[in-house]
This record gives C-alpha cells, structure tokens and sequence, in this order.
C-alpha cells in the first residue's frame, strides 16, 4: 500500500486532487487539523478537508483520512466524535509534527515525551467513535532521542490504533537525511499492527531499499511525490514485479495546469502565484525543465502574466473542481 502524506502548507486537498489523478496512491492523510480547548463546527473539517463532502474521496475515488492534532484526551475525542458525523474513511492521530510552533503547544512530536498520555488520547478517541472508523496514529523515531521509541509505539498500538505511520527520524533530526528505516524494522517486530515506513523515499530505489531495510510493504510518500507525481506509480508496479512509464515534463505541466486552475478559483490572489512557484520548486529536483522554468519565472508574481508563461502554449484547462 503506498499512502500520500500530509504537509502542513503545500499538500493541502488541491495537490491531493491533482496527485492522486496520476494513480499509485491508494489512500491519503489530510494535513493536521490542530485541536486545542474547544469543539470546532463541522465547517473546520470540511474546509481542511473538503473531500468529506464527497464520500472522503477525491476526484480519482481515493480514501482521504482526516489527521488531527493536539494533546488533551478529551477535548480530541469530541472532536473526534463530530468528524465521524461526517463519515471521514478513517480518523489519524499526529505525534509526529516537528514544528516549533506546534511543538511548543504540546503537539505533534514533543508528545513522544509522554507515552502514557499518548495512550490516553487513542483510548479515548477510539471510545468516542463508530467501530467501523478506523483510528490511526503517525509517529517519529522520538523526540531528542529514539531511547522511548518501543514504548510510544506500543502505546498507541495497545491502546487502539489499527496502523502506525513511522517516519524514521526524531523531531530533532528533523528533515535532515537520513532517515533510520532500520529502526522502523524494530517497530514492526515491536507491535501487532501493520506498519507503514514513512522519510526519504524519493525514488524507486529508495522504496526498494526501505522495504529491505524497515520489512515494510507500504510506504508513506511526501516530499518525494512532490517532487516526482509519477512516483506512487513506480513504486507500486515495482513492488509488484512491474514497472511504470515515467511521466514526462508535458504530462507534468497538464497537471500543473489543473492544479493552477484550482489555486485560482479558491486562493487569494496575492497568495496564488506563490502556490505554484511552491511546487515547480520541488519539481526542479526530478525535472531539468522545471528547474529552466522556475529560473524564467521566479520574480513573476501576477497570476495572469504567470499563467500566460506557463501554460501559454497548452489549451485552455477547465480542471477546478
């Protein structure tokens, strides 16, 4: 199985849309919903989340499972309790977020500090909703350290969650490379639900070698599908024994297209130009022409004189919705 991740201010539901269209992908987790003192209106999740209104699918008919993040037991599993009113395909928990910000409020990685109230926020989500809603959770390696990594894994595990998400790094380690897929592998062995290896897979050959290295069969990608939308794709028919036809730059510029059509239907206007130099930044690491294309565009910031130097040449994309 091989899952789209959520990153807080690039994968949000219009990359979800355009990503998932490509195929690979066989279910993907929104970006954090951050929970704190108070029951947050259903309009919250459906924004975060629009797909909810659509079977918690998007376009292309792949499950989207809304994440949420905070630290109080209680008022998570209220929340909670609301989102499943809206038949989300499933329900994650985030201990994994390295932001300061986030962090600093008792959310996201700094909570593998604390196993045992990690083990109270699942009970207690797991309790306030339907049994047929799967909860799950996405972890680090640790906070400063991996040395409580076993125990927060068996924590969320024990306590409900159906799968476990683990990226290979601490919050201190951040994004840095690389990422410990073997410590994964010590995950795996240490509880008794599936696993899914989550950091630095940017290519075929990466997955290959975290599936050697972590004994994983399902991955969670990021930054590499970003970079590379045909990588879901690849991945899966390698792990089947098959392969995949690269996506050329020209199927990647009818995605953007798409994708653009999106931001400037929903994105504010001074915002829009700055969503799509985002991701033809990532793109410049998988594409020579998009590292050309970012150099030419770079300083353009009005949505209309970019669309006209991006996409001038192909027809005219009525993807929005």
């Amino acid at each position: 199985m091989i899952l789209l991740a959520p990153m807080e201010g690039l994968l949000d539901h219009m990359l979800r849309d355009t990503l998932t269209r490509v195929g690979g992908v066989q279910r993907c987790v929104s970006e954090f919903i951050r929970i704190t003192d108070q029951l947050l209106p259903q309009r919250v999740f459906t924004r975060v989340v629009p797909e909810l209104r659509t079977g918690s699918r998007t376009a292309a008919g792949v499950p989207v499972r809304p994440q949420l993040l905070g630290s109080d037991p209680a008022c998570l599993a209220d929340n909670a309790a609301r989102l499943a009113g809206l038949n989300p395909e499933g329900i994650d928990l985030n201990f994994g977020c390295p932001a300061k910000t986030v962090n600093r409020h008792r959310g996201g990685a700094v909570l593998l500090d604390e196993p045992e109230l990690l083990a109270h926020i699942v009970q207690a989500v797991r309790r306030a909703v339907p049994a047929h809603i799967p909860v799950s959770a996405k972890m680090r390696l640790g906070n400063e350290d991996h040395g409580r990594m076993l125990e927060c894994a068996q924590a969320l595990t024990q306590s409900g969650a159906c799968e476990l998400v683990v990226h290979g790094r601490t919050k201190r380690q951040g994004y840095q490379p690389p990422a410990y897929w073997d410590r994964i592998a010590r995950v795996r062995e240490a509880v008794a639900v599936p696993v899914v290896a989550n950091g630095e897979i940017w290519s075929v050959e990466d997955a290959l070698r975290c599936r050697a290295e972590s004994g994983c069969d399902a991955f969670m990608l990021g930054r590499g599908m970003v970079a590379n939308p045909g990588l879901a794709l690849a991945v899966h028919a390698a792990l089947h024994g098959g392969s995949a036809k690269a996506l050329g730059w020209a199927e990647v510029l009818v995605l953007m297209q798409g994708f653009w059509a999106q931001v400037r239907s929903k994105v504010a206007a001074r915002h829009q130009a700055g969503r799509l130099k985002q991701w033809l930044n990532y793109l410049r690491r998988h594409y020579a022409e998009a590292q050309a294309l970012y150099h030419h565009i770079r300083t353009i910031n009005a949505p209309a004189e970019l669309e006209l130097q991006v996409f001038g040449a192909l027809p005219v994309s009525t993807t929005a919705a």
